[in-house]
């Protein structure tokens, strides 16, 4: 008995000084409220951190070598007040760059729909500040034309409903799509949403630069991110899909691997990969080949090289 009940007091005292390296200036009653006990056994446990530390070179406990506490302000305030923290401060920490980077990582998170727990992100920003060796850069994440999309993705998770919003189809019309926000995922310098769409039945896959005229709805979210099975692969075929024949290189080939759909025939012709590929709209097939100058070519259909053929003239014609 006596045995567990010290491992309990050692428990606790291993999240008190936590607790209290977090806080800089926290009363009794306060942590006495956290921990779910009374006061005078948080003076106690405060009173026994005053004497505890890690000894010196000469195994002896010298100046600065046990925890420190603003005892006139304990005493007379009931406030605990670390002064003199023992290898805390020694421990290996995050210079001011690298917690500056991670809190806009953080930042940029923080803006996802499957990231709902914000409060627990922006804990972690304030403890990477506190934790770094240096006070780090005030950082930003640049606005982007989809950053209002994104809001109100976040928005619609936050308050339970739905998002509408006019979407620009594999045909190149523009069709009202209701759906349940699901992942904000990007490929390259695309951004894509997935969703449940009400309309299909199903989960689809919606650039957010296509998207327009964003709305959110009064009708309650069916799906969230934990009710559904999301399929590896970014792009799911679908009938609204246009079939493309390119020429690739082999070395350059798995880079089309999510484009290519189940079964594609793939041979060979005159040192190249000959293969099908599925794209929702010749503007993403532009772009995607744009990618790939010089290692792959449209073969047909005609309509689909005339469209890439076009737009590479008309960027190469801006350099004249």
């Amino acid at each position: 008995m006596a045995e567990a009940k010290a491992q309990d007091k050692l428990a606790f005292l291993l999240s008190l000084v936590p607790y209290l390296v977090d806080h800089d200036r926290v009363s009794v009653t306060e942590v006495a409220a956290h921990f779910g006990l009374k006061p005078e056994q948080i003076r106690d446990a405060v009173r026994l951190i005053g004497v505890s530390g890690i000894p010196g070179d000469t195994a002896a406990y010298q100046h600065g070598d046990l925890f420190d506490i603003n005892w006139d302000d304990f005493e007379e305030n009931d406030q605990i007040v670390l002064t003199n923290r023992v290898a805390i401060d020694d421990s290996p920490r995050f210079s001011a760059r690298e917690a500056a980077a991670l809190i806009a990582g953080l930042q940029y998170l923080s803006a996802l729909p499957e990231h709902a727990d914000r409060g627990a992100i922006a804990t972690l920003m304030a403890k990477l500040s506190r934790g770094a060796s240096a006070e780090p850069s005030q950082v930003a994440v640049q606005a982007t034309e989809t950053d209002g999309t994104l809001t109100l993705i976040r928005q619609s998770v936050t308050d339970g409903v739905q998002i509408e919003f006019d979407y620009l189809n594999s045909r190149g019309s523009a069709e009202r799509r209701r759906v349940d926000p699901l992942r904000i995922e990007s490929m390259d310098a695309d951004w894509y949403l997935r969703a449940w769409d009400h309309a299909r039945e199903g989960v689809r896959t919606f650039r957010l630069d296509r998207i327009a005229q964003p709305r959110i709805s009064a009708e309650p979210i069916t799906f969230r991110a934990k009710d559904v099975v999301l399929p590896d692969s970014l792009f799911e075929g679908s009938a609204d899909d246009l079939l493309v024949t390119i020429d690739v290189a082999p070395a350059a080939a798995p880079l089309l691997a999510d484009y290519m759909p189940d079964g594609a025939n793939t041979a060979e012709v005159d040192g190249r990969l000959r293969t099908v590929i599925r794209v929702s709209h010749y503007h993403g097939l532009k772009r995607l080949l744009g990618t790939m100058s010089g290692v792959a070519e449209v073969v047909e259909p005609a309509e689909a090289r005339r469209a890439v053929a076009e737009w590479a003239a008309a960027g190469a014609a801006r350099y004249e």
